[in-house]
């Protein structure tokens, strides 16, 4: 056994194969032992969750588990070995011993941080799966945005540790120091916070959520996400709109999707030469053709407005139930092709039409 004990870089070869051992035995078992160590993790969630799905949460932890697990076996075990004389110098005044502790230390952090992050994907799924249960949907973006801003604070965390363990930076100073820069950064980025500050607003606020109908502006469509910095909305045209949200706090916004039903307004000119006698047949026609229609209007309207230099005007305006809006149009549709046939039965000119929708 004096093979074992023979010397090759600064260790014997029984402290190297016995580092390898450990190694090699660490690569062969981790996908086993994090496997163990997910089910392990999975019985303590399921104390507080009692619909967690065992699968989804180990599928999601198993592959950031697997890496932490190795590279802490893999550092701690190399560790253990006398660093190589041959392989000692200086590199830009840094050792290449203390480089190497560094790279390990670097890697750790890394793969806690990607497993912290699997972590916030995993509650932020369950928390969507009870979500979807509800009928207000506005709790899923909720969920989403808290878990984008929690990536974004691990990520900073994961930094400041790197900058604490691999260069050796006291934080607190660093911190301090870097207050007066943040301060300018502040400023540069005013915007940026702004947008991220209005996300909030519109958060706790909820003057519209993921799903409704907008109109903000030029733009009409459908809100698809709330983001930290802008809102996406899919237009009629399928092209996808992102708004600043300061903007869409600043902005009057029109929620179509809170509406309890629509109104139509027409307002009919006649011609000067119609007489009075005309204008009640037609007044009465129409509210008989608005009171006939298949959907039930809410309330309806039609009475002789004001005498113009252009015409008389017969003002028409309606409610209807907040139907599809192509069942709105076609009901619309119906009720102009009935007072249009109305007119032209009574032989009624007309001076001007005008159709206002609001």
């Amino acid at each position: 056994m004096k093979f074992l004990e023979e010397i090759y870089l600064d260790n014997t070869v029984g402290k190297w194969l016995m580092v390898a051992g450990v190694i090699l035995l660490a690569l062969l078992l981790k996908k086993y032992v994090s496997r163990y160590l997910a089910s392990l993790l999975y019985r303590m969630v399921y104390k507080t969750w009692k619909s967690v799905d065992k699968k989804s949460f180990i599928d999601l932890l198993l592959a950031p588990l697997q890496w932490f697990v190795l590279t802490l076996i893999a550092v701690f075990s190399i560790d253990k070995l006398n660093f190589p004389s041959v392989l000692f110098f200086n590199l830009y005044h840094i050792s290449t011993q203390l480089i190497f502790e560094k790279i390990g230390i670097t890697i750790i952090v890394l793969v806690f941080t990607w497993l912290q992050l699997r972590l916030i994907d995993f509650i932020a799924l369950v928390l969507e799966s009870k979500a979807s249960l509800t009928e207000d949907k506005s709790d899923d973006q909720l969920i989403v945005f808290f878990r984008d801003f929690l990536k974004v604070i691990l990520v900073i965390i994961g930094f400041l540790l790197l900058l604490k363990f691999t260069f050796g930076q006291n934080i607190g100073n660093l911190l301090t120091g870097l207050s007066i820069v943040g301060a300018a950064l502040a400023l540069a980025a005013k915007e940026s916070l702004e947008n991220i500050i209005a996300s909030f607003i519109i958060f706790f606020d909820k003057p519209f959520k993921t799903g409704d109908e907008l109109k903000i502006q030029s733009i009409t469509g459908n809100v698809e996400r709330i983001g930290l910095r802008s809102t996406k909305i899919r237009t009629c045209d399928k092209t996808l709109v992102s708004v600043p949200n300061k903007q869409m706090v600043d902005s009057i916004v029109d929620n179509i999707s809170t509406r309890t039903e629509r109104r139509a307004e027409i307002i009919i000119e006649l011609s000067q030469k119609t007489n009075s006698s005309d204008i009640k047949k037609a007044i009465e026609e129409i509210k008989s053709i608005l009171q006939e229609q298949p959907t039930d209007l809410i309330s309806q309207n039609v009475y002789f407005k004001e005498i113009t230099k252009t015409g008389l005007q017969i003002n028409i305006d309606y409610l209807t139930p907040l139907t599809p809006m192509i069942q709105y149009e076609l009901l619309k549709q119906n009720i102009h092709l009935q007072i249009k046939e109305t007119l032209e039965k009574h032989k009624i000119e007309l001076s001007y039409a005008a159709d206002k929708v609001n």
